[in-house]
């Protein structure tokens, strides 16, 4: 039996406008956000969702109650998960991108996943956070594997990483331009798992969206 997993990036929040790194940390979302959110909502109200998923941070969770208060069925279970957080900057949360420009370890967290090793900011590295959203992944699958529709709310960070390797790009390659995007605020992307054959069947949708601004989802 096949299940079919929705992934969704919370809306957008405080620190997503004022450009710092949220992480581990956390920040409000915005009216902007819960928009996001209502309108990611609607656009999924006749999809029978038989369980939903955020991580342990509130502005996945509170992202994921506006999509459900749209459903069409009530009492969806929601369940919350540390495996969906988002990656830790450690001692970076709450600093602005713009200020670690000139950071030699922030520039190679951006361009080389692989070698970035956080020693710096005492943060996850690339290689924990492919290990743990994978497994989240692949256990939520498999629980699942006869239920129908699923429900995910992560993170950008997160959610970027996971969809490529469900694209069968390599971890170390998901913040290559030329061959992956980075996930948009409240964004959709739907993802059929049967008999652990996964097939990525809509990518980064935002047609429920009116409009995407471009200085939310670059990290």
């Amino acid at each position: 039996m096949a299940v079919t997993i929705y992934l969704v990036r919370h809306g957008r929040t405080v620190w997503n406008i004022e450009g710092r790194l949220q992480g581990s940390g956390d920040s409000a979302l915005v009216e902007e956000g819960i928009i996001g959110a209502k309108k990611t909502g609607i656009a999924l109200k006749d999809v029978p969702f038989t369980a939903a998923y955020s991580s342990m941070q509130k502005r996945a969770q509170d992202t994921a109650n506006y999509i459900l208060a749209e459903n069409k069925l009530s009492n969806i279970p929601h369940f919350h998960h540390k495996g969906l957080n988002e990656f830790d900057f450690g001692s970076w949360e709450g600093m602005k991108s713009l200020d670690l420009q000139e950071n030699e370890e922030y520039l190679i967290m951006k361009r080389t996943p692989a070698e970035y090793l956080a020693k710096a900011n005492g943060g996850e590295r690339f290689e924990q956070l492919y290990q743990r959203i994978t497994q989240v992944f692949n256990q939520i699958a498999e629980l699942h594997q006869n239920d129908g529709k699923v429900l995910i709310v992560s993170h950008g960070m997160t959610l970027t990483l996971l969809t490529a390797v469900l694209k069968e790009i390599a971890w170390q390659d998901f913040r290559n331009e030329e061959k992956h995007r980075f996930i948009i605020n409240t964004a959709i992307t739907k993802v059929e798992v049967d008999n652990g054959k996964v097939t990525v069947l809509e990518f980064n949708n935002t047609d429920h969206l009116d409009s995407v601004p471009t200085s939310q989802y670059k990290r």
